[in-house]
C-alpha cells in the first residue's frame, strides 16, 4: 500500500466519536457483571450453582460473534457496515435490561423465575456483545496503524468510565432513599432502577455514535484496504471460518492463551465477589438450607454488601483509568501486559486476607491495572498483525478467547467450590479469589509467548 492510500490521521474527537457508544454499552456490561450473582442469589440460587448461571451467556457469544463479524465484513448499506449491528444489539439490550431485574416480580415460582432470569441473561450478554464488537471493528476499518493504540486507549477510557457509572448506580439509588431491600425472592428497587437508567443511557450513546460516525463507503474502503478484493477471485475472499482459523496469525493464538487465563480469573471475580464480601466484611448472617450453611440473601447485610461490591468494582474502574494512562509509557506492549497482570494477580490474592471494606479499595485498584491491559492491549497486538478484508471476522473469532475461558470457569467454578466446602459448612467463596490470582499469574507468564 503506498502512502497516498494510507488511512488519514483522525482528530482526537473523531476517534472519540467512533467509540463513544462504548460508554453506554459498558454501563450495561457493568450492571450485568456486578449484579447477576446478586440477582440469582436473591432469587434463591445455591452458591455452588452460581457459576452455572454464567455458562449460557459466553456460549451464545462464541456462537454469535464470529457470525456477526463475518456478516458485517460483507455488509454495505446506507447506514454503514458495522453500525447496523451495534444499533440492533443495543435495542435488544435495552429491552432485556428492563426485564432481567424483574425476574422475581412476576409471581413465578422460584424455578421458573430462575429460568426466566437465565434466558434474559443469555439475551443480555449476547446483545451487549453484538453492540460491543462493532466498535472494535470500526477501529480496524477506519483508523490507521499509527493511531490504533490511541483509538483503543480511548475505548478503554470510555469503557472504564461507563463501568464506573454502572457500578455506582445501585449504591447511589440506595443512598438517595430508594429501597435496597425487598421481600424474599424479589430484587430490590435500587437494582431494578439502575438497570432502567442504564438502558436509557445505552440507547442515547449508541444513537450519538450512529449520528456522528460515517463509515467509509465500499470504494473508499477498498482504496484503504486493497488486499481485501481484487475482483479476480471473489470466492477466495470469503473463506470459511475454519479456513480463517487455520490461517490465523500466530498472535491470534498466543494472545488468546493469555486471554484464557485472564477471562477465567475475572469470571470467578464476577461470580463470587458478592458472597466473599458479604461474609468477610459485612458479617452477613447464615441460614441452614438443605443441610448446609448459606448466607441470608434477604438480610440487609447481604444487600448492603451487594451495593459495596458496586463501589469496589467502581474503584477497579478508577484504577483502570489511571493505569490506562501509564500503559503507553512502557517500552513495549508485552512488558505493559505482563506487569499489569502481575499487579492484578496480587490484588486478587490480597482479597482473601483483607476484611476491612475500605482496605479492599487497594485490592481492587490493583485489579483495575489488569483490567486496563485486558481491554486495550490484546486488540492492539492482534489487529497490528491482521491484514486484508477479514478483520471483523477475526475479531469475532477472537471473541472466543473471551467466551471459552468464561465457559470453562463457569463449568468448573461450582465443582471447585464444592471440593473446598466442608461438610455442612459455608462455601468459602473467598478461596475463588485466590484461584483467580493464580490464573492471572499464569497469564502474565504466557505473555512471553507473544511475538510483536
Amino acid at each position: 500500500m503506498n502512502s497516498q492510500n494510507q488511512i488519514p490521521d483522525k482528530s482526537f474527537w473523531q476517534l472519540w466519536n467512533i467509540s463513544f457508544g462504548f460508554f453506554g454499552v459498558q454501563i450495561a456490561y457493568a450492571l450485568q457483571s456486578a449484579n447477576i450473582s446478586r440477582i440469582f442469589s436473591t432469587l434463591g440460587a445455591d452458591p455452588h450453582d452460581l457459576s452455572y448461571f454464567w455458562i449460557l451467556p459466553p456460549l451464545m457469544g462464541i456462537i454469535v460473534q464470529p457470525i456477526i463479524g463475518k456478516f458485517s465484513d460483507q455488509t454495505w448499506c446506507r447506514w454503514g457496515r458495522r453500525i447496523p449491528y451495534l444499533f440492533i444489539g443495543a435495542v435488544v439490550a435495552v429491552a432485556v435490561m428492563c426485564l432481567l431485574p424483574n425476574a422475581g416480580s412476576f409471581g413465578m415460582s422460584v424455578a421458573t423465575a430462575m429460568m426466566f432470569g437465565l434466558f434474559t441473561l443469555m439475551l443480555l450478554d449476547c446483545s451487549i456483545n453484538v453492540s460491543m464488537q462493532p466498535f472494535k471493528m470500526m477501529v480496524g476499518d477506519m483508523v490507521n496503524e499509527k493511531q490504533k493504540g490511541l483509538a483503543y486507549s480511548i475505548q478503554s477510557f470510555l469503557c472504564n468510565a461507563g463501568s464506573l457509572a454502572g457500578y455506582l448506580f445501585p449504591f447511589i439509588f440506595a443512598a438517595i432513599g430508594i429501597s435496597n431491600i425487598a421481600p424474599e425472592g424479589i430484587v430490590p428497587d435500587s437494582v431494578i432502577y439502575s438497570f432502567y437508567i442504564g438502558a436509557a443511557i445505552l440507547i442515547l450513546c449508541v444513537i450519538y455514535t450512529t449520528m456522528k460516525v460515517k463509515e467509509y463507503p465500499p470504494e473508499q474502503y477498498e482504496m484503504y484496504h486493497p488486499s481485501e478484493s481484487n475482483g479476480k477471485d471473489a470466492a477466495a475472499n470469503r473463506p470459511s471460518l475454519m479456513n480463517l482459523l487455520i490461517h490465523a496469525p500466530k498472535a491470534f493464538w498466543t494472545v488468546g492463551l493469555v486471554q484464557f487465563f485472564c477471562w477465567a480469573a475475572f469470571m470467578f471475580m464476577w461470580t463470587y465477589t458478592n458472597g466473599t464480601i458479604a461474609e468477610s466484611s459485612f458479617d452477613t448472617p447464615t441460614l441452614l438450607k438443605g443441610g448446609n450453611l448459606v448466607l441470608d440473601v434477604a438480610s440487609p447485610q447481604y444487600q448492603d454488601a451487594g451495593d459495596w461490591v458496586g463501589i469496589l468494582f467502581a474503584v477497579q474502574a478508577v484504577g483502570s483509568v489511571i493505569w490506562a494512562i501509564v500503559i503507553p509509557r512502557f517500552k513495549s506492549y508485552k512488558m505493559a501486559y505482563a506487569v499489569s497482570l502481575i499487579i492484578g494477580a496480587i490484588g486478587f490474592i490480597s482479597i482473601s486476607f483483607i476484611a476491612d471494606k475500605y482496605m479492599l479499595f487497594i485490592s481492587f485498584l490493583l485489579i483495575g491495572c489488569a483490567w486496563a491491559a485486558m481491554l486495550a492491549l490484546p486488540f492492539t497486538l492482534l489487529t497490528n498483525q491482521l491484514k486484508g478484508g477479514h478483520i471483523g471476522t477475526y475479531l469475532g473469532l477472537f471473541n472466543g478467547t473471551i467466551c471459552v475461558p468464561q465457559i470453562v470457569a463457569a463449568v468448573l467454578g461450582g465443582i471447585i467450590l464444592s471440593m473446598l466446602t466442608p461438610a455442612g459448612g459455608l462455601a468459602p467463596q473467598g478461596a475463588m479469589m485466590t484461584i483467580a490470582g493464580v490464573l492471572l499469574f499464569l497469564g502474565a507468564f504466557s505473555v512471553a509467548l507473544i511475538k510483536e
